[in-house]
């Protein structure tokens, strides 16, 4: 099994794609080890020291860290990552690969006379922004739309990332207010 590894915007988070499908549908983070509990591969990724969230996507895992230096944990995470995958455990403990994941937890919110705004907000995002975060090992989600203001919800590599406003405030804001005249910021959740 050959992994192959890519940087990210984020420092503290790389990008491991290990040639095969990790979730069949949606993506999932976890940001602890109580909650990786529930996939055998993510609990295997926590007990690497300095992980501190584990975040699948499609084909892609990232991993980001605290401190220690990526030299040093790299081939822990893919001694992990090869092992799960050598074990043949599927992706979570309930024995599902994960089409029922779903990054909407908390719900939407919204005025029902923006639903029309609402739904050119969400197709921008996920035809326009969400492929592009993928390709950084991250993904981002509508929230909420509330007085001209897109809420959205950062996971994986973009999570805490140092260019995430950036990317926000000059990527993300510009072309929603480009397409649609009633969005005049954007702001993560």
């Amino acid at each position: 099994m050959f992994i192959q590894t890519e940087a990210t915007p984020n420092p503290a988070t790389l990008k491991f794609i290990p040639g095969r499908i990790v979730l069949d549908a949606g993506t999932m983070e976890f940001l602890s080890r109580e909650a990786a509990a529930r996939s055998p591969l993510a609990a295997r990724l926590f007990d690497v020291p300095s992980v501190t969230s584990v975040f699948f996507g499609s084909d892609f895992i990232t991993v980001t860290k605290e401190g220690s230096d990526w030299q040093h944990l790299k081939p822990a995470i893919l001694g992990a990552i090869m092992e799960h995958y050598m074990s043949g455990e599927p992706l979570l403990a309930d024995g599902s690969a994960g089409s029922d994941a779903t990054l909407d937890d908390d719900g939407e919110f919204f005025n029902e006379e923006d639903a029309e705004t609402v739904e050119m907000i969400k197709d921008l995002i996920e035809t326009r922004v969400r492929p592009a975060v993928a390709n950084d090992g991250g993904d981002i989600t509508f929230r909420g739309f509330k007085d001209g203001i897109v809420y959205l919800n950062m996971k994986g590599a973009c999570s805490g990332c140092p260019s995430s406003t950036a990317t926000l405030q000059h990527g993300i804001q510009n072309l929603l207010r480009h397409f649609v005249p009633d969005v005049v910021e954007v702001r993560p959740m």
